[in-house]
């Protein structure tokens, strides 16, 4: 089983709108041994992945997956279906998959949906070492495979927080992005409408309001100016000055660092000396200064302010163990409270593991109470491990709008627009005032996996809140997209299209075979009909339209650089052309090809198509928006008909070039006033020409200015 080639298609393909990975698979002897014939190895395979069961397949049933393997399905087939089952229990979803057979015989092209190129590699590769070994009945550490991938996803696919909104983007309001960085930095939105995030942080987040709200005490002191409830407390600088704020604040306090976060290093319900003593030591090894303030007694809550406007909630709760009698409090932790299916390790649990070795706040809770890691307390003693940092049970249907609006406000006054907000209330179904609750610490970048995932109650849509409040529902979130495929004149097109554009007041980024340009300033004078130039052109922020080249090539072996496009247009297609290396040998297999640049056009977009071209007109029925058709010869049957529904057609009649539409006919220019007519216009260059023409009629820009930039080619 050799892999003779792996092409990450990043865009839209011809297998579909989402990036996969393509492998080119030859099985070998194994094209005349499938899988039924040999002893053991559905067993075995199936022992090591019991989860292919929910694979239903084309049949559509649980367990499709596994009849065709009892049936005897190839082992291409086999192969697609354990990567996305790796993938899958790494935790990176793809549900997509497919195998197609070459002219070669033993040779398939096996296509897996891929979020991540590196994730996917390694997934391709163990599932073929998996298969191996259930052929020849050989251990393998599924385990360690596992580890493996689950790590790599850890490590290179988007955080939980960040992954939410962009799904959010995409599956809600049809939002495109682009990952800026291997970290969480993505883009929203293509050029000009982009607006980037961070996580739970934002174009729209102010430096400065992020640097207020890790300053505890300058927090506090803002949002006591403006009347919000705050406990009393200051900065100290030793433990004896601790010790003497908090008799003058009055027992019992909270010790904290001045900007820590996450509730590292916070102590609360401090009584005696000794106790906030060593809270400030351990206060002052997580922050640069140290805080005393009054202790609120209540449930710890979190209020996630987005856009001034509530959009979810949660309350703590402490966490305590029961002893045994037997058992000691490091045993009953791990017995009692790490076995909670919350807890792990890394982004995707909502809580973390209790380590003794490495959390000395809750060994400063166990000394409190007079005990070691390895004591064992008397039977149905209860013992306090932490009492904050667990607030995962959802609430936002219970805060009274006299809570919300006053976190609104101290938000509003530390001026961030997505904020964690921690307070302490009694019961968050009623004011503060009438409680005596406070707000504690306003947090930017907060987590969002807590009202993901809460451990009761409701999960709540925060990455659509986040995106709503980046987006207006009143202008578009896209700049055009012009896209341009086909064989022969591509280029001529994208140069007209953009000078056109130009004129019409757009700052364009064109990527063509012939150069990568920036409004009037040419960037790069090589071939740029490629995926990473269009990605340079999308991630421009003064781009206000693209034009995009895209060869066959480029289609096979990357992908389309955009998502949707406003305007796609196929110049020709040469029957004779073929793509031999990628398994693309006839005319009906390259136009399947093409049509990936008509399978994206917006609904309310429009695709321009060559009406002379047989093969490029059969590609109108793909299209989800418009058709305009351009033709210099007539009259054409397609075309005609095409017309006669009201369809809008770019001809030449009567020496001259014409948009027309229901029996009208707008003239552009006539032919004698092309520049070009001294020249050899031949028929290629005239198509180009009305292809260009059709593409500024779709986008809307006005006769006067295409017969201005026409007749100045």
């Amino acid at each position: 089983m050799e892999f003779l080639n792996i092409l990450p298609l990043r865009g839209p393909n011809i297998w579909g709108y989402r990036p996969v990975l393509e492998a080119w698979v030859d099985i070998g002897v194994l094209e005349d041994s499938p899988p039924h014939t040999i002893p053991g190895f559905y067993e075995r395979l199936t022992g090591w992945l019991p989860t292919l069961v929910e694979h239903r397949c084309d049949i559509g049933e649980r367990g499709g997956f596994l009849q065709h393997m009892r049936e005897g399905t190839g082992f291409g087939h086999i192969l697609e279906h354990v990567t996305l089952e790796l993938q899958n229990l790494a935790g990176m979803q793809g549900g997509f998959g497919k195998t197609h057979g070459t002219p070669v015989r033993g040779v398939y092209q096996v296509v897996v949906r891929s979020r991540n190129e590196q994730v996917s590699r390694a997934a391709l590769h163990a599932a073929r070492d998996l298969i191996l070994a259930a052929i020849h009945n050989q251990p393998y550490d599924m385990a360690a495979t596992h580890t493996q991938l689950h790590d790599l996803v850890d490590t290179l696919c988007l955080g939980p927080s960040t992954a939410c909104i962009v799904a959010a983007a995409a599956d809600d309001r049809d939002i495109p992005s682009i990952r800026l960085t291997a970290g969480n930095l993505v883009q929203l939105g293509y050029g000009a409408r982009q607006q980037r995030i961070w996580t739970a942080e934002t174009d729209k987040t102010s430096a400065i309001a992020e640097s207020i709200s890790r300053n505890k005490n300058l927090t506090r002191t803002l949002l006591q100016a403006c009347g919000v409830p705050v406990p009393v407390g200051r900065i100290v600088d030793s433990p004896e000055d601790a010790w003497e704020a908090a008799t003058v604040i009055g027992l019992p306090v909270v010790v904290k660092p001045s900007d820590g976060n996450h509730g590292c290093g916070v102590s609360t319900d401090l009584m005696t000396r000794e106790e906030v003593a060593t809270a400030y030591q351990l206060a002052d090894k997580k922050g640069s200064e140290v805080i005393v303030e009054r202790f609120i007694r209540g449930h710890e809550h979190r209020l996630l302010m987005i856009g001034g406007s509530l959009a979810a909630a949660t309350r703590g709760a402490s966490v305590s163990l029961l002893a045994d009698g037997r058992s000691s409090i490091r045993k009953l932790i791990d017995e009692q409270i790490n076995t909670d299916p919350r807890r792990g390790i890394g982004e995707d649990f909502p809580l973390s593991l209790v380590d003794l070795d490495d959390d000395v706040a809750v060994m400063f809770e166990i000394t409190r109470q007079g005990y070691t890691p390895d004591s064992v307390p008397p039977s149905g003693t209860q013992v306090l491990i932490q009492r904050n940092g667990n607030v995962v049970d959802d609430v936002t249907d219970l805060v009274h709008p006299e809570v919300a609006a006053l976190v609104a406000h101290a938000v509003h006054m530390i001026g961030l627009d997505i904020a964690g907000v921690d307070l302490v209330a009694e019961d968050i179904s009623r004011p503060l005032e009438e409680q005596d609750g406070a707000i504690i610490e306003i947090n930017a970048g907060p987590g969002l996996l807590m009202h993901l995932k809460p451990a009761s109650g409701q999960p709540r849509p925060v990455g659509r809140a986040i995106v709503d409040s980046l987006f207006s529902d009143q202008e578009s979130d896209r700049i055009p997209v012009i896209g341009i495929c086909g064989t022969h004149g591509k280029a001529q097109v994208a140069r007209i299209v953009a000078g056109l554009l130009k004129m019409a007041g757009y700052y364009v980024g064109l990527a063509s075979r012939e150069c990568l340009t920036f409004d009037k300033r040419v960037v790069d004078k090589n071939d740029c009909a490629n995926w990473a130039s269009a990605q340079r052109v999308l991630i421009n922020r003064s781009v206000t339209a693209a034009v995009l080249e895209n060869s066959i090539a480029m289609i096979l072996s990357e992908g389309l650089g955009y998502d949707r496009c406003q305007v796609g247009i196929v110049t020709n297609l040469e029957p004779d052309r073929h793509f031999g290396p990628y398994y693309i040998a006839t005319v009906e297999q390259v136009s399947n090809v093409v049509r990936t640049q008509i399978d994206v056009v917006l609904p309310g977009g429009v695709a321009v198509l060559n009406g002379a071209d047989p093969w490029v007109v059969e590609l109108a029925g793909h299209c989800d928006g418009e058709v305009i058709f351009f033709a210099t010869t007539a009259p054409l049957p397609a075309v005609t008909e095409h017309m006669s529904r009201g369809g809008r057609a770019v001809l030449v009649r009567d020496g001259g070039i014409v948009m027309s539409q229901g029996g009208m006919d707008g003239v552009v220019l006539m032919l004698a006033e092309l520049p070009m007519s001294n020249k050899a216009c031949g028929q290629t260059q005239l198509e180009n020409i009305l292809a260009a023409v059709a593409a500024a009629w779709a986008l809307g820009i006005s006769t006067d200015i295409i017969r201005a930039g026409i007749a100045t080619l």
